[in-house]
């Protein structure tokens, strides 16, 4: 059957609608085996969307090793990293390390890292912010296109989304997500209003924190993320059996209704505590 490619955002770049996350053996040292095996897995499944970052501890050299052995993949794929250095001068000196390690000349998406605080939102704003470095990094082509994630304050997110010059933020989706304010509720409604890419993460809630619970597989809340109005599911692997589960679930497509309804509810009655990714209510 095939995984599903869809348009990212606004742009004419094209995605798979599940994408291999930088969690998972990704973010790793010295498992270089296990990490090629879990790319190569991503890209014979069909997988075109790759996630990165500097603070993922291996997870760009594992890429730019692979890269450097099958160059030819890399025109086919659709390559991110991040940054979360806050100013112009820290974020410009990142993105060509990033560039180096990964072994590519451009980025597909850039991403400003983890916002959490309003004195970071000011920080990255301001003059000599690292905006200035993404925006700057887009006109030259160094990236084709930058983004914002965060999975703290989904004000704040929501924000930086109406505010700043960005094709795509990347932000929890699950069912606890759904129970809550915020990130579904405004910030994805606003990106999408906006015509941005939506890149869903923290799907399984932190590995398979969310899964252990009464008839709930990692399949389906992969496909309850793909049922909400997103561009992108990512979800970090440890082993090729978690990237073909990946996949078939992108192959499944969205969760049915009367199953999302049914996650909703059991989740519900703990959904504050399952959400401790976000640091604080």
């Amino acid at each position: 059957m095939g995984l599903t490619q869809v348009g990212f955002g606004q742009s004419e770049a094209r995605v798979t609608t599940v994408g291999l996350g930088g969690e998972g053996v990704l973010r790793t040292t010295g498992r270089w085996p296990e990490g090629r095996e879990v790319i190569s897995e991503a890209l014979s499944q069909g997988i075109a969307y790759y996630d990165s970052a500097v603070a993922y501890a291996g997870s760009q050299g594992y890429y730019g090793q692979f890269w450097r052995e099958r160059p030819q993949e890399r025109a086919k794929i659709f390559q991110t990293s991040k940054s979360a250095q806050r100013t112009r001068e820290g974020a410009w000196s990142e993105l060509q390390d990033s560039l180096r390690t990964l072994g590519v000349d451009y980025l597909d998406l850039w991403q400003i890292h983890d916002l959490r605080e309003p004195g970071e939102f000011e920080a990255i704003a301001r003059p000599g912010g690292a905006l200035e470095a993404f925006v700057q990094a887009k006109e030259q082509g160094l990236v084709r296109h930058i983004g914002v994630t965060g999975h703290h304050d989904p004000q704040l997110l929501t924000r930086a989304v109406l505010s700043w010059p960005v094709d795509a933020v990347l932000l929890p989706v699950n069912p606890v997500e759904a129970c809550l304010d915020g990130f579904l509720s405004e910030t994805l409604p606003a990106a999408r209003e906006k015509g941005l890419a939506v890149i869903a993460m923290k799907v399984l809630g932190a590995g398979h924190y969310l899964a252990p619970q009464a008839g709930v597989d990692a399949v389906s809340l992969i496909r309850f993320a793909l049922a909400q109005p997103v561009t992108t599911v990512i979800v970090g692997c440890a082993d090729p059996a978690q990237v073909r589960e990946l996949a078939r679930a992108g192959e499944l497509g969205p969760l049915p209704q009367q199953e999302q309804e049914r996650l909703k509810e059991l989740y519900r009655p703990q959904a504050k505590r399952m959400a401790f990714y976000r640091g604080r209510f």
